[in-house]
């Protein structure tokens, strides 16, 4: 695992180790037990790495990385079929000089070109330089796991795991999107390819980029997808070991490694059953981490020591409190170096602190709700829009206006609810389904934003983002379709970042069997009906685990692994946004309206529930703060 970073010259000016080095420093934290830098003999061409040493520790793993003296990489990841990969290359003639997956890349590059990517299985993010043909090749995992990050004006291309060493460059403008920053008000994040930043881009995963220096084009090409159009028509107990199987299998591999490791546990279905898997494929008591929250309703502390206890594992647990707050935040807003909303970043940035201190690499149960339909809150009403808009030929002539009349000479609250629902089944189903989650509907932006921000964003519609991949999406089911999008948006731009940056700052590794791409590829095979059955989420998964997973711990209520933002934000976190949003030097003073957001402050309470939102808007105004003050 590492952070990787690039500078290449496309007209004037030449790369400085300098320059690499600055680079390379803002993502040391990514990789402290190495740095290594290379420079083309034209000094056209600068790779950077920073290495956090979890196979093959000896000095052999050093990078930036050389393969028959043509090639050169710089790399971020794991590939966890590379012994695989390694035997079969060996059989064609290759020959290997460490016992790194680094350089089974390069061979499979030599090999195959581009398509070496269908040959690897992991999360990766990776360059490289092709000194014979002059072109710089980089590619990123199937579904986001690793992050790759770049600048291009046609004179200068730039790249790296954070924004933090792009914009270390000189070329490189710090400028707002304000685009993006209306889109993130919608999800919470930033949607890819978008940063934040104008003119600096995500690479989407199962994507890659192909760099020509000699004639300075830049293409991008999508290599993956998932794909829902193919289902499987088998039995359910057949489901159940395959399921299983694909999971042990995703698991064990995961466990490779020359470091210690470990593992969260929330208690959970996901996380308790990739422990009860490591549990059992290991000979030593396996390390687990957990965080809580002292005299709160939502602690799940105790169904995870159910599952400690059980496995017998040497559990480890944080409490978190709210006067944590002012002290991480500055910090953690900085890392994250997007604008980011979901608040749990702030515990998942403290447990991952913890659980350093005892190992190198932790497994998580990351990706089990978006494979296997687990977020209930969205879920139940998708189910529902689905269901009614089948009868939308009698809604439309007969339940839109009857509700509408009824709510208006009526003060039943039920009668106006009916009449909201119905008014908003109008709208796209994609469209709706944002609307599930969303920090700020339109009907919010429309009362949030001053009048110079609505001309600056041009009435642009940041659900058009989701409706997008509803339809690229293919699938025949909307619930696959809304599935697909969770998959390919949500996951990698929001929960996949969320876990990566609170997880490399502490300079600890985490890895995901759920997220294995054979793990994917199959759930994607299976009917919706299956994964969402009588009420109960993640039907199929359950039934899978139950073997090996306590029924208490699979089938109770999902808590989420978040903070009571609910509450906190009643006392003084609440003093802490005001003295932020509503202070005459705050960065988006012209941005949005001060009136609205006083409202907020001053109503909030625990029924009154505007934490997410505060949350948000507090974390957007310390980003800017932090990156354009």
């Amino acid at each position: 695992m590492c952070g990787i970073a690039g500078k290449i010259y496309l007209g004037q000016g030449f790369v400085s180790h300098s320059e690499l080095e600055l680079m390379a420093e803002k993502i040391a934290h990514r990789g402290p037990d190495d740095e290594g830098l290379f420079i083309s003999n034209d000094r056209k061409v600068g790779l950077a790495n920073r290495r956090l040493a979890i196979i093959d520790l000896s000095p052999k793993g050093h990078q930036p990385m050389s393969y028959k003296g043509r090639y050169w990489i710089t790399f971020n990841g794991e590939i966890y079929n590379f012994q695989t990969e390694r035997k079969i290359l060996e059989k064609q003639g290759y020959r290997f000089h460490s016992n790194t997956d680094t350089e089974v890349i390069l061979a499979l590059y030599d090999r195959y070109k581009t398509k070496c990517l269908e040959h690897l299985r992991g999360m990766f993010a990776f360059a490289i330089y092709d000194k014979l043909e002059n072109t710089l090749f980089l590619a990123r995992d199937r579904i986001g796991k690793k992050p790759l990050k770049y600048f291009f004006d046609n004179n200068v291309f730039i790249f790296a795991s954070e924004l933090k060493s792009i914009l270390t460059q000189s070329q490189v403008k710090k400028e707002p999107d304000l685009t993006a920053i209306h889109n993130y008000l919608t999800y919470g994040y930033v949607p890819s390819p978008n940063t934040g930043f104008k003119n600096i881009y995500k690479l989407e995963p199962g994507h890659y980029l192909t760099l020509d220096l000699k004639s300075k084009k830049l293409k991008k090409n999508i290599y993956w997808k998932p794909d829902f159009s193919e289902k499987l028509n088998i039995d359910e107990s057949e489901w159940c070991n395959r399921i299983l199987a694909e999971l042990e299998e995703s698991t064990k591999l995961r466990m490779i490694a020359d470091v210690p490791i470990g593992a969260f546990l929330s208690g959970g279905v996901d996380s308790s059953a990739v422990v009860a898997i490591m549990a059992r494929l290991s000979s030593k008591p396996v390390k687990t981490f957990t965080i809580g929250f002292a005299n709160q309703k939502s602690d799940e502390r105790h169904h995870a020591e159910r599952i400690a206890k059980l496995y017998n594992t040497e559990h480890t647990t944080l409490t978190a409190k709210p006067e944590s707050i002012e002290e991480l935040l500055p910090q953690l807003v900085y890392q994250y170096e997007e604008p980011f909303a979901d608040s749990s970043a702030l515990i998942t940035y403290m447990v991952c602190k913890m659980a350093r201190k005892y190992v190198t690499v932790v497994l998580t149960g990351d990706g089990g709700d978006e494979n296997f339909a687990g977020y209930d809150h969205r879920m139940k009403k998708l189910q529902r829009d689905v269901s009614f808009d089948k009868f939308q030929w009698l809604a439309k002539p007969i339940g839109i206006p009857a509700s509408s009349l009824l709510s208006k000479i009526t003060n039943y609250t039920l009668a106006k609810r009916i009449n909201m629902f119905l008014e908003k089944s109008k709208m796209n189903l994609a469209d709706r389904y944002v609307t599930y989650n969303s920090y700020f509907t339109n009907e919010d932006k429309n009362l949030l934003y001053s009048n110079e921000f609505m001309n600056d964003i041009n009435n642009t519609n940041s659900y058009r983002i989701a409706r997008n991949k509803f339809q690229e999406s293919k699938a025949i089911d909307p619930r696959d379709q809304a599935l697909y999008f969770d998959l390919i948006s949500w996951l990698p731009d929001s929960q996949l970042v969320k876990v990566d940056i609170a997880s490399m700052s502490a300079s600890l590794e985490a890895r995901s069997p759920f997220l294995d791409q054979d793990m994917i590829e199959l759930a994607a095979k299976i009917p919706f009906d299956l994964k969402v059955r009588g009420g109960e989420f993640k039907y199929i998964l359950k039934k899978a685990v139950e073997k090996i997973v306590p029924k208490e711990n699979l089938y109770r209520k999902k808590m989420g692994f978040s903070i009571p933002l609910d509450r906190w934000f009643t006392g003084k976190l609440n003093k802490y946004t005001s003295s932020k949003l509503l202070s005459r030097k705050a960065f988006l003073r012209k941005t949005f309206n001060r009136d609205y957001i006083k409202k907020m402050l001053n109503t909030h309470s625990e029924k009154s529930d505007f934490g997410p939102k505060l949350w948000s808007l507090l974390t957007l105004e310390m980003w800017a703060e932090k990156y354009f003050d």
